[in-house]
Parts: structure tokens; sequence; C-alpha cells
């Protein structure tokens, strides 16, 4: 059965974004580079809300994308998306299928399927809908060594989680994986 991760970049005070969604924190560099792509060939169908998707498709469909990461740019651009909004009508990104409601007998079929893993990137109201219903198998937090004192938090609600595995960036970033409890 395959897997839904959720993937996101957090700080030490458990936010994924500043105040006013600023992501200027994130530390990334060649290793991390290299660690997306390893991930992304882990992965076969994306998962995003309205925000996390116009940003997505705002950057890596664009000459700059492709330019500044053409591996990240290719994955990115060339797997299955699907795109939970109310709001949107279309998707211009190639190989995006929209949604407006999370209906768990879908994901779970879409689990039961062959493949590889599903992974949520970002989309942290979107991830809180699905932790409620108990979909997300696996959450990758790559946490960053900054904390800013307020923002916007990736945790709403008390969650136990179990320590998978740790990996240390020599940025001072470190990948912690944990599965619900």
């Amino acid at each position: 059965m395959r897997k839904i991760i959720l993937f996101n970049l957090i700080t030490l005070d458990g936010f994924f974004a500043g105040p006013n969604g600023e992501l200027d924190w994130h530390n990334v560099d060649d290793e991390f580079n290299k660690f997306a792509i390893e991930q992304l060939g882990q992965i076969d169908t994306l998962i995003f809300g309205r925000v996390t998707y116009e940003l997505m498709a705002g950057f890596w469909p664009t000459e700059q994308g492709k330019k500044d990461d053409p591996a990240v740019a290719e994955a990115m651009n060339s797997l299955p998306k699907i795109v939970y909004s109310k709001t949107l009508d279309k998707l211009e990104w190639e190989n995006c299928t929209l949604r407006t409601e999370i209906d768990p007998e879908e994901i779970n079929s879409l689990k039961s399927q062959l493949g590889k893993t599903i992974a949520i990137f970002g989309s942290a109201n979107l991830a809180a809908s699905f932790i409620k219903l108990g979909l997300i198998d696996e959450f990758r937090l790559l946490l960053n060594p900054v904390a800013l004192g307020e923002g916007r938090p990736l945790f709403r609600e008390p969650l136990k989680l179990r320590l998978l595995k740790t990996r240390e960036f020599k940025n001072g970033n470190v990948l912690i994986s944990y599965q619900p409890v």
C-alpha cells in the first residue's frame, strides 16, 4: 500500500511560514537540492492546496524555474498533481487534477493502487484537514535552525507521533521523520 507523506520546512518554534506567509528563512543549499531530487524520485503523485499550488505553478514551469534547478523542475512539472481548492475554476499547470473536497474513500483508493509515495508539499491548511481525517502516514519535517518568534504554525491541534528517523545536514537543518501513533 502506498503512503502519503507531508513534507514541510519548519522553524525551531514550529512555524511553516512567517506571520505574512514569508518563506525567506528557508535554509537551502546544494545538499538540500540533492535531497529534494532524491525525495522526488520516491514520489509519483503530488498533492497541493491552492496557495502552494499557486506558488509552485508560478515558478517551476517558468524559464527561471527550469534554469535554477532543471532536475527538480522536470519532476515537478511532469508528476501528476492533485490540487484541492474551492475557489479555483481551472488549473494552468500541466498534469493537474482539481478537487473541491477531500474524499477519504478516493484518497484510500489512491493509496491502495500500485505506485510510489504520494506527497503533500507545504499546504498547511490542506494538511490540517488530511491530519484530522487520519490520511497522513508520515511526517517529514525539515527543521531549520531559526526561530521566528511568530508565524503560521504547522500543527494546530495535539498530535502524537513516533520517531522513524533523523538526518542531519551540514547547514544545520535536521530532517525528522515521524509517523502518527
